[in-house]
C-alpha cells in the first residue's frame, strides 16, 4: 500500500475526467452490474499508467463519438479487496497493472493487459480504445 498523500493526485487524474472510484468490492459488483457498457481502468502508480494509460483512457473517451455508459477506476496496490473483484470479473487474463478492460451489460468484451500498454505508442493504445467503443458501446 502507498501513502494515501502519493496516490490522491494519480486517482484524481482519472476521476477529475469522470471515473468513479471504486473503494469496495461491493462497489466493483454493483458497477460491473450496469446495463450498457463499463469502461474499468485498473490504475497505479507506475510510468506507464502515467504516460500512457491515463492519457489514453482521457483521449479516447473525449474523442469518441461513442463511449461507455460508465466510467470506474480501481487503484492497485490500494483497495486490494476492490481490485481483487475486479480482477474476477477480468478472468482469464492474469493480473496486471494498469490494464483496462471493458464490459458490455457484465461480460467482458475487451480487454488491454500492462504489456499492450507499456510497449505501445499513445496513439496506438486511444485508437484501440476508439475502436472497441465503435463495436461495443
Amino acid at each position: 500500500m502507498y501513502p494515501e498523500y502519493m496516490v490522491a493526485p494519480i486517482r484524481e487524474d482519472l476521476t477529475s475526467s469522470g471515473f468513479e472510484q471504486l473503494m469496495t468490492p461491493e462497489e466493483v459488483e454493483q458497477a460491473l452490474k450496469t446495463e450498457g457498457t463499463v469502461l474499468l481502468a485498473v490504475n497505479s502508480v507506475c510510468g506507464c499508467a502515467a504516460s500512457k494509460a491515463r492519457p489514453a483512457l482521457k483521449m479516447a473517451v473525449a474523442a469518441g463519438d461513442k463511449t461507455p455508459t460508465k466510467l470506474v477506476t480501481v487503484f492497485a496496490g490500494m483497495e486490494q479487496d476492490a481490485v481483487a473483484k475486479a480482477r474476477e470479473h477480468m478472468l482469464p487474463y492474469p493480473p496486471s497493472s494498469p490494464s483496462i478492460a471493458l464490459f458490455k451489460d457484465g461480460e467482458l468484451v475487451h480487454m488491454i493487459e500492462r504489456y499492450h500498454i507499456e510497449g505501445n505508442e499513445l496513439h496506438r493504445i486511444v485508437d484501440n480504445l476508439k475502436g472497441a467503443f465503435e463495436a461495443y458501446c
